[in-house]
């Protein structure tokens, strides 16, 4: 468990891409976690955006408008 309650994840980048992105990320003001975290949690969002069923279309009816004498 890390400091903020989330288990702690392993991954595997070689060290001239972390260096860079260290950069990036400290040129966008953020954390590396951070960066991570967000892309991770919108790449999901949109998949489980994707796993829904469609909703069925609604039918609308036009109603005549009402006559005026």
């Amino acid at each position: 468990m890390t400091t903020k309650g989330q288990p702690g994840r392993v991954i595997r980048i070689d060290d001239e891409t972390w260096a860079d992105f260290g950069r990036l990320c400290e040129e966008k003001g953020i954390a590396r976690a951070t960066d991570i975290r967000m892309y991770v949690v919108r790449e999901v969002a949109a998949w489980r955006k994707q796993q829904e069923p469609e909703a069925p279309k609604r039918k609308f009816v036009r109603r005549p408008a009402p006559k005026s004498d």
